[in-house]
């Protein structure tokens, strides 16, 4: 009998999923299906290779945990007590002074910090800003019929826009993009977070000397007075939340609308609904919103330990067959994650992704596939869903935009 009196089966007593497989990365949603039959809402994963977890896929489970901080906090420091420091996703997981990795008071000391920042950002800057980018990033390739849409678009276009948008000159920026590339491919992964902490230790260094009209100067002059190291952290949020899953959000979407004849022609759907229809079918960070139950907790019938990860699949939980059929045009999903650790620039992201996609095919109408869409091959990785590349062709444009 576990702690409550309540007897019921242990979660652990079942075998794990495990997220990190290429079969997984290469057909996501099938494995959701199978898990739904199998396990229900709640489902026993590895997310690297002995590291256990929970993987929420009820919608309505998923809201109801992320709306309860009490019982399930995002603090992992004692979960992370266990874990090998070289362990590939420890840096993606493990505490730091910021909101998306605290609880109580904290939290919402981090949380006001980074949301007031962020409100600070003129959207109606953000046109051109993307303009620029698009502009000199397009003006690279235009000329060959022929490109990498991830590599040579979607990552440079997201990566120029958010260094601008916290003030980042281009050489510390490459250090954090070498830092933020070794953190997400598992690969000197420990490396890889010393250098982008170290860079962006640099950038709040340099924004100290240089204020100007970004969200690092914002979050260096706001009230709550964040120490040097509380800076740090909440800029590796930014990044981190910002990097990956926006570049995703541009080429999948990008991917959806070459591949589907809705989004072509006179009366197309726009890329607004495009957007729309991919973060609600397919969202571009699949598995996250990442909590740690501080005692062992039943959810559903089924006993979850304390302290181990529970993560909310985004992309499983808004096909849950209770409560979603096809898609219908609305925003009811999970893509920007629910309750005090919904992401608080989504409104920046949406409008960057919305004009980088709208500014792509401005200039280059005629962009399609270089291979069939079967072809493409998806990255492995329990949190992210990304393309490794998407080679498209056009007919070359030999006047520079």
């Amino acid at each position: 009998m576990q702690p409550g009196g309540d007897s019921g089966p242990d979660i652990l007593d079942r075998i794990p999923v495990p997220l990190y497989a290429p079969e997984f990365a290469a057909n996501p949603h099938s494995f959701y299906a199978a898990m739904r039959e199998k396990f229900g809402s709640v489902v026993p994963v590895e997310l690297s290779p002995g590291i256990a977890a929970t993987l929420v896929i009820g919608y309505r489970t998923a809201v109801a945990i992320n709306n309860d901080a009490e019982r399930f906090r995002a603090d992992p420091r004692v979960w992370e007590q266990d874990i090998p420091a070289d362990c590939p996703i420890l840096p993606m997981l493990q505490y730091r002074p910021n909101a998306l990795r605290s609880a109580g008071a904290e939290h919402a000391r981090y949380r006001k910090a980074s949301v007031d920042s962020i409100d600070g950002i003129n959207l109606y800057e953000v046109d051109r800003v993307i303009e620029e980018i698009v502009v000199g990033q397009v003006n690279t390739f235009c000329g060959d019929g022929e490109a990498d849409l991830i590599s040579q678009y979607a990552f440079p276009v997201t990566f120029a826009y958010l260094n601008t948008m916290v003030g980042c000159p281009a050489d510390i920026g490459q250090q954090v993009a070498r830092g933020m590339a070794m953190m997400f491919e598992g690969n000197s992964a420990e490396e890889g977070n010393a250098l982008f902490v170290a860079a962006l230790g640099d950038l709040v260094n340099l924004k100290r000397q240089e204020p100007g009209a970004d969200v690092t100067t914002r979050l260096l002059e706001h009230s709550v007075e964040l120490t040097d190291e509380e800076l740090v952290h909440q800029l590796v949020t930014i990044y981190g939340a910002g990097i990956e899953p926006l570049t995703n959000l541009i080429a999948n979407t990008l991917l959806l609308m070459l591949t589907d004849e809705r989004y072509s022609g006179v009366a197309a759907l726009t890329t607004r609904d495009a957007l729309s229809e991919l973060l609600f079918t397919d969202p571009p960070l699949a598995n996250f919103s990442i909590t740690y139950p501080p005692q062992p907790v039943m959810v559903d019938s089924m006993w979850l330990p304390a302290n181990q990860p529970v993560v909310t699949s985004l992309a499983a939980c808004n096909n849950d067959p209770e409560i979603v059929g096809p898609y219908t045009g609305n925003s009811a999903h999970l893509g920007w994650g629910t309750g005090p650790h919904a992401c608080p620039a989504q409104d920046v992201a949406y409008l960057v992704a919305q004009t980088a996609i709208d500014q792509l095919f401005d200039r280059l109408p005629e962009l399609r596939l270089a291979c069939p869409a079967d072809q493409l091959h998806w990255r492995p990785g329990p949190f992210h869903r990304s393309l490794a590349s998407l080679p498209v062709v056009f007919p070359p444009v030999r006047t520079r935009f």
